[in-house]
């Protein structure tokens, strides 16, 4: 038994491990920072006008906070995987916990914004490597049958965080003051502390690897290549449309310092005998379509928690927090279907799963053309939770199917590259879509205002009546005609606006709708068959 144990694969010894203590117990414990480090970054979104009148900054240089925070957590997610296998998944995992909390302290009592800025840095180098460490450890701890259940609780912070975050966000900086966005993390982050150190703990194949990268070189230009790389692609989607990407001579620069690093990247570590991010694992296809399928997945869900509060906000004049309040019941939904398709993944057919998960998600996205001038606050409810009540079902299935056929010692690799693929999703996503927004919206408003010409029947009316609401409030018939024509060209800016959401909500449903048969070429998972004394001696 001894000689057959010793011969065993790194996935055969995953199979026979089990961990010390009750696995959801584990899941629990690590789903606690995980959702901490999701709420705060949409959190802090909401606090910004805040942060920026407290700090004495303009709101462009506020805005460093959240940008400083994405490129600093995007260098880490795609490095984390090799970090963890170098230094053990648990120490890893433990020391991002309390750099995120030891940090989340300095950002609230940071008196200035460059102070406030380097403190976001370091938490986001912390934050990043929260979620993969995470997914990780679910996949080793829990069995391949019931996989689906544990990422169903990796998906309620994932998923459910930002929905409640800006919610939460507001109510927070509305009733109490900015700085407590970050001093609510302290609580969690200990208590997260403790119980990892008591939970968490490193499988076998994982503690044998670690032995093996002691003394072994490290990568330095792969480390390099893709921390600058990384850097500078997320800086560019963060900064483009503010910048009007391509015409700003820095963004220009970083993007094309991006992809030449990158591309320079995957030839090295391609080659590289041990590489930072095993870039051979994209040639597996259940991994390869998962990264593909986890990309879409973050511009789809991260691209429309922005334009649904932003739409709201712009157009509706809704605050911060009651935009927050459409997004929240969605998020509570989430976690009951959540729950449903993790003890679904196991009975049917993922692949139909995720496939049935794209259509309705589809459908719901479409449904959101239907949003107007006029659309009530219950109304825009009922659809967000139309438009997000299937993601489950394509997040469970495609984070299962994720590890099929990929060997157990590189399940650290896995989850940072999938988390990574979803995070540069959601960047790309919301620079590509606010972008798209700005540039059709002027195209609606140049093909609106042909129609607004004195020679127009309607225009005609629409003054008229204008004029004479203006007149009956107390204005001169001078007066009232100067605020008709401005009352006028805000009405068509207004729907000009509205037509560009309407268009780029259009886009994500016809993406989506052309994913549907993609999870098809995924492989299901072979049945697990048990390994005895006799067989392992063969």
């Amino acid at each position: 038994m001894a000689t057959a144990t010793q011969a065993l694969s790194p996935a055969q010894l995953a199979a026979q491990w089990k961990p010390s203590h009750n696995p959801w117990a584990v899941a629990m414990t690590v789903t606690l920072a995980t959702f901490m480090e999701v709420l705060d970054t949409s959190i802090a979104n909401v606090a910004l006008p805040h942060i920026a009148g407290s700090l004495g900054a303009s709101q462009d240089e506020a805005t460093w906070v959240l940008t400083s925070y994405l490129v600093a957590s995007a260098v880490v997610l795609p490095i984390s995987g090799w970090l963890s296998n170098r230094f053990g998944r648990k120490r890893f995992y433990m020391t991002c916990v309390a750099m995120f909390t030891v940090c989340s302290l300095l950002c609230g009592i940071a008196p200035t914004l460059p102070l406030l800025i380097l403190a976001r840095i370091l938490q986001g180098l912390g934050g990043g490597g929260l979620a993969p460490s995470e997914q990780a450890i679910l996949a080793d701890t829990f069995p391949i049958q019931k996989r689906g259940q544990a990422f169903a609780v990796y998906g309620m912070a994932v998923v459910f965080a930002p929905a409640i975050g800006p919610t939460l966000g507001g109510w927070i900086t509305d009733n109490f003051n900015w700085h407590w966005i970050f001093f609510i993390n302290l609580p969690v982050g200990l208590l997260s502390l403790y119980l990892s150190n008591r939970m968490v703990e490193d499988p076998p194949h994982l503690v044998a690897r670690k032995k093996a990268a002691v003394g072994a070189k490290i990568d330095f230009m792969g480390l390099g290549l893709v921390a600058i790389g990384v850097g500078l692609l997320e800086f560019t989607l963060d900064k483009g449309q503010e910048k009007d990407w391509f015409s700003d001579t820095t963004i220009l620069i970083c993007a094309i310092s991006a992809g030449v690093l990158l591309v320079w990247f995957v030839f090295w570590e391609w080659f590289h005998p041990d590489p930072i991010v095993d870039i051979k694992l994209l040639k597996n296809r259940n991994f390869g379509t998962a990264v593909f399928l986890q990309l879409i997945l973050g511009m789809v869900l991260f691209g429309s928690t922005v334009l649904i509060p932003q739409y709201l906000q712009t157009l509706l004049g809704y605050s911060a927090e009651r935009a927050g309040m459409v997004l929240s019941p969605a998020g509570f939904v989430l976690m009951a279907m959540m729950l449903i398709a993790g003890k679904t993944v196991g009975k049917i057919d993922p692949r139909a799963m995720a496939a049935a998960g794209y259509f309705f998600t589809a459908v719901g996205v479409y449904n959101l053309t239907r949003l107007d001038l006029g659309t009530s606050f219950g109304t825009v409810t009922e659809w967000r939770i139309l438009q997000m009540m299937a993601l489950p079902f394509i997040f469970i299935p495609i984070s299962t199917l994720n590890y099929v056929g990929v060997p157990a010692d590189k399940s650290n690799q896995i989850s940072s590259l999938s988390n990574f693929a979803r995070n540069i999703g959601g960047s790309a996503g919301t620079a590509l879509l606010t972008t798209f927004i700005a540039r059709t919206s002027q195209v609606h408003q140049q093909a609106l205002g042909a129609n607004v010409i004195p020679g127009s029947v309607a225009y005609r009316l629409y003054m008229s009546r204008m004029e004479d609401v203006l007149i009956a409030g107390g204005m001169t018939a001078s007066q009232a005609s100067r605020a008709a024509i401005g009352q006028a060209y805000r009405q068509m800016q207004l729907q000009a606006s509205m037509l560009s959401y309407q268009n780029a909500f259009v886009v994500l449903a016809a993406l989506l709708f052309c994913l549907v048969p993609l999870p098809f070429v995924m492989r299901l998972p072979k049945k697990r068959v048990k390994l005895d004394p006799e067989a392992m001696g063969h």
